[in-house]
């Protein structure tokens, strides 16, 4: 009973912006959205930053992914690069509801989401996500379309080194037959248009390895929903 009513006592007190301080404030102020969050022309099959009247990038059209869309709310840089850390190494589950609401504004996400059969967020090892505590991808997915997210219909069965430290090459052999759909839920995705929630999209390797297992499975459309992408092709 006591911590319901400090839950609200604390819900009820003004905050300061976590990113210009502002007070008082949402956990992101107005002033820093606009200026942090502005709308990019992105690749709509991998989420690079193309010019203005370009649709794909040249490697995706060299090499299209398994992915027939890909969107992202903000370039993985300052500020959301710490946030994004706060989020999902300090324990801060909270932050999903910020981001989420950050990506539903994003260009074409929101009829992505309401195109998609079944959302499902980028699954985490067990071993990361007993470290973790949740899985942030999980998180931000409830927060997108809770009806339609399903935790278990996409899964890791094999764990893999962190992504971080490895170059492009690596990072693709890295997540390589790391994904799979449940086999006793090929049903779930047979047919289905189904969308992938992650946090951060970097080289593109998990994201579009998930995809393939999907495909694999039998998934008539892939979508990629991130809230942040690196916008370089390497990185």
């Amino acid at each position: 009973m006591f911590q319901r009513l400090l839950t609200r006592a604390e819900r009820a007190l003004p905050a300061q912006c976590a990113v210009c301080r502002a007070w008082p404030a949402q956990a992101l102020c107005e002033r820093c959205v606009e200026r942090f969050a502005q709308p990019r022309t992105r690749c709509l099959r991998c989420a690079l930053p193309v010019p203005p009247g370009v649709r794909e990038c040249g490697a995706c059209l060299g090499a299209p992914p398994p992915l027939d869309a890909c969107h992202a709310a903000v370039a993985y840089d300052y500020p959301w690069s710490s946030l994004v850390a706060q989020f999902k190494f300090n324990g801060q589950a909270g932050w999903a509801r910020s981001f989420a609401l950050l990506m539903r504004s994003a260009p074409w996400v929101e009829p992505a989401l309401e195109a998609a059969q079944a959302v499902v967020p980028m699954p985490l090892s067990r071993a990361r996500l007993a470290e973790r505590g949740f899985n942030q991808s999980l998180e931000l997915a409830k927060a997108l379309a809770l009806a339609r997210t399903n935790a278990g219909l996409l899964l890791r069965i094999r764990a893999t080194a962190a992504q971080s430290a490895l170059d492009r090459q690596a990072r693709i052999a890295n997540v390589k037959g790391a994904f799979a759909v449940d086999p006793l839920r090929a049903g779930d995705v047979r047919g289905k248009r189904v969308a992938i929630v992650d946090d951060v999209m970097t080289s593109g390797a998990s994201m579009f390895a998930a995809a393939q297992a999907l495909r694999d499975a039998g998934a008539a459309q892939v979508t990629g929903i991130v809230f942040a992408r690196t916008d370089e092709p390497g990185a």
